[in-house]
């Protein structure tokens, strides 16, 4: 039998010993590589790919491009104070929007501050740099997380670490969603909770790190959360350490985090049910060798599993099968953990649990780092074993061969894909089969890290390649949105009127990228309220209904109090517009019809468009079309104006054709359509008419109005939506056409409305309570601690005493 005192070691070589950690191995050493690693690659695959910041290929598509470079220039303006409004309401976008939902969804991440470190005009850069810091904390996370969970070589929990942050579902979809990377640090940060909870540690740390995983981004955080749930069950019955009151403490651990973040929780999803509805989709699953090529690296489709995390991954987790050194129960746990997961985002049920129940309108695999953060566990948990044998190792070559061979039939295996998954396997076997020790160990890691590197740099460059010929592009930042910005800043004259970043669009909220306050706006959470009032009013929209276009009409313009605008290349100035508050005569409010031309005659209150007579408009009235449907080019004479419309999808404007200059001179038109004329002199005179009851103050705070009267009746009307969540003193917030409204009376001539987002009080009553129930756990648990300090403190003054009793006799005697 061994020495209890000095433990019997395997040998240094033999398969089943994992390598020990070189003596004064830094604690943080691995998870810095991991990090170093996951930014080599990310920044190496862009470099090869020519991609912004290192080539001249942009990275402005889709949502990146539409939502979170213009929500991060919307925090940075915030952050120096620049902002037309504060955290509670956008002034900018949306001619007025609720803003809290829109951070706890976009910008919430303790990272985003972090862009206000860069020049305004280095936006983008800011948004990548975070972005590449993301991943890299993701890698040192999960590396932390490894060598917490067992014993194991030091460099290979980077090496895996790394894996896990270079994941496909990083690469592939991350990195233009960088909201939803911070799920990618959360899963390895809340399997560390959970193993807090499995030992009874840190009761006040866990709730903390669940709050700070959920603020930062609650959709994936949820995600990360059943993730980790998962995990912890697995850990519970492989450590037979499976307790009712284990999982009650972990229940309770969570539901004080997630209280904690209600605050901007709570409003989030309220903003989500005041939104415009998007599609409603039946979830589709993939085929399933369309399912195994996403396992492999340079793959790339928008609706599959990006599934893909290193061939030393899949190998490790595919000898652990075959390892007869390893408990079975822990063997078979985690590789039904594996498939269990996997199988989990192909079936509708569990597909609307890991994803809240609704069928997101994009990507319908957005868990699938879940996926990839179970491989990583389950392969560390086999190498904390030791090293698999070549029994092992044949076995495991012949699962990641299998499914490559799985994977043939499927469109978007490459050949690159074929060949790094075969160099990749030859290569991490040949690592598992060296030595552990000296030059041989030096050469095991070179290879692996080789692997991870070489297929994550690769896969990154094909995804570069890919995306743009598949999604959405925007053009990028350059000297042109420089020079519009500063002409849009140069013409600022909020409150006082409003300046609209105009057309064409650079992206989804141009209001919040160029700046201006307007029309245009996109978001998860655009109100439904706004949209119905746009589209009332000749608006035109994409993605259903949710993002918003400028509306470059007089008429809208006027009721907006557009006093500038961005026109051909140009601000172009006027002075028919009204001011943001207005008095309405007594009356009811307007109830639109389906003509865009009538409900802004309703909500102006007079009539300035003319009828075209035998389709043609009176010559010097500007004529306007309102095609929705149509797609095509509408033209006037040599004046060709493009329309793309259709629905579901999207919305034509209403689009001006020009000034009719030739009696009877009849436009040709894409599709069916209405035309308006608008009269210019009827517009100033209707403008004219309602600036003769002008409010004598009016204020605008970063989340409020107010404004006063001249005595009399009436409606004061307000130019914003009356979207849910404005309150205003000694009456209730009523709606004018989908305005904020309010009614005057002989007695009351004053106006004072606040914003306050639907929530926000139900989220910090929350969040206050979940503090007190925190403080008084903590209370509850120091007075505990305590106790039994004090019971072992008495157990041992007994014991020294009978002890000093026993010693006196015997002296005595």
């Amino acid at each position: 039998m061994p020495n209890a005192q000095h433990p019997q070691h395997h040998a240094p070589d033999a398969p089943g010993s994992p390598a020990p950690d070189a003596p004064g191995t830094p604690r943080l050493l691995a998870p810095a590589l991991a990090a170093l690693l996951s930014v080599a690659a990310v920044c190496g695959g862009d470099a090869v790919a020519r991609v912004f910041p290192f080539g001249p290929r942009h990275r402005a598509v889709n949502d990146l491009a539409n939502q979170f470079v213009p929500f991060h220039a919307h925090l940075w303006d915030l952050l120096h104070g620049r902002a037309d409004g504060g955290p509670l309401l956008d002034w900018q976008a949306g001619w007025g929007t609720s803003f809290l939902p829109d951070y706890g969804t976009y910008l919430s991440s303790p990272l985003a501050p972090l862009v206000a470190l860069f020049p305004r005009g280095d936006i983008e850069y800011a948004v990548y740099a975070v972005t590449v810091l993301k991943t890299a904390l993701a890698a040192a996370a999960m590396t932390f997380l490894l060598r917490r969970l067992g014993p194991g070589t030091w460099w290979w929990a980077s090496v895996l670490g790394a894996s896990y942050a270079l994941c496909g579902w990083s690469l592939a979809e991350g990195t233009y969603n960088p909201m939803w990377l911070d799920g990618l640090i959360a899963l390895p940060l809340l399997c560390l909770v959970g193993e807090w909870v499995r030992e009874g540690r840190r009761p006040l740390l866990g709730p903390l790190v669940v709050a700070v995983c959920w603020t930062a981004n609650f959709y994936t955080g949820y995600m990360a959360t059943l993730g980790a749930a998962l995990v912890l069950l697995v850990r519970l019955a492989v450590t037979d350490s499976f307790r009712v009151r284990t999982v009650l403490r972990a229940a309770v651990t969570t539901g004080l985090g997630v209280g904690l973040a209600a605050p901007v929780l709570i409003p989030v999803l309220l903003g989500s049910r005041h939104a415009h509805p998007g599609l409603v989709r039946e979830f589709d699953p993939a085929p399933a060798t369309d399912v195994l090529a996403r396992l492999l690296p340079v793959t790339y489709s928008f609706s599959t599993p990006a599934a893909f995390v290193s061939t030393a991954v899949l190998l490790l987790v595919g000898t652990l099968l075959f390892r007869r050194d390893v408990p079975g129960r822990e063997r078979w746990l985690w590789a039904g953990l594996c498939a269990a997961v996997a199988a989990s985002m192909q079936w509708g049920p569990t597909h609307l649990v890991w994803h809240a129940f609704a069928t997101p309108n994009g990507s319908p695999y957005r868990q699938t780092f879940v996926l990839s953060g179970v491989l990583v566990v389950a392969a560390w948990t086999g190498l904390g074993h030791g090293r698999p044998d070549r029994r092992a190792l044949l076995g495991g070559a012949a699962v990641v061969a299998a499914l490559a061979a799985g994977a043939l039939a499927s469109p978007f295996v490459t050949s690159w894909a074929l060949l790094l998954t075969g160099v990749g396997l030859a290569a991490v076997a040949g690592a598992l089969l060296l030595p552990a020790r000296g030059r041989y160990g030096v050469l095991a890691a070179l290879l692996v890290t080789g692997t991870v590197l070489g297929q994550a740099a690769a896969t990154t460059a094909y995804a570069d390649r890919e995306r743009p010929a598949r999604l959405d592009d925007y053009p990028p930042w350059g000297v042109e949105q420089d020079r519009r910005a500063a002409a849009l800043a140069a013409a600022d004259g909020w409150p006082a009127y409003r300046t609209d970043a105009g057309l064409p669009r650079v992206a989804g909220n141009d209001p919040l990228l160029l700046g201006g306050q307007g029309a245009a706006y996109y978001s998860s959470h655009t109100p439904a309220v706004l949209t119905e009032t746009l589209t009332a009013l000749g608006g035109g929209w994409t993605s259903r209904g949710r993002n918003l276009l400028s509306l470059d009409n007089p008429v809208t313009d006027a009721l907006f109090g557009v006093g500038a605008r961005w026109r051909d290349g140009a601000v172009v100035r006027t002075d028919t517009f009204l001011p943001l508050v207005t008095v309405r005569p007594p009356g009811p409010a307007p109830v639109y019809g389906p003509s865009p031309f009538r409900n802004q005659e309703l909500l102006l209150g007079a009539e300035v468009y003319a009828r075209p007579r035998a389709g043609a408009c009176p010559v010097g009235t500007e004529v306007f079309l309102w095609a929705p449907e149509a797609t095509g080019t509408a033209r006037l004479g040599d004046r060709g104006t493009r329309l793309l419309g259709g629905g579901p999808k999207r919305r034509a404007a209403l689009t001006s054709l020009g000034v009719q200059r030739v009696p009877g001179l009849k436009p040709v038109l894409p599709g069916r359509g209405e035309l308006g004329c608008l009269d210019h002199d009827r517009l100033r005179a209707a403008v004219k008419a309602l600036r003769a009851r002008p409010a004598t103050s009016v204020g605008v705070t970063s989340n409020g109005i107010s404004a006063t009267f001249p005595p009399g009746g009436g409606t004061a009307v307000v130019a914003t939506p009356r979207i849910a969540g404005w309150h205003c003193e000694g009456t209730k917030a009523g709606s004018y056409g989908g305005l904020l409204a309010v009614p005057l009376t002989p007695t009351r001539t004053e106006l004072t409305c606040a914003f306050r987002p639907p929530g926000l009080r139900a989220g910090l009553a929350t969040g206050a309570l979940s503090v007190l129930l925190l403080t008084g756990l903590a209370a509850a648990g120091r007075r505990s601690t305590g106790k039994g300090r004090a019971a072992r403190r008495g157990r041992t003054d007994r014991v020294r005493g009978r002890g000093e009793r026993t010693g006196g006799a015997l002296t005595a005697n």
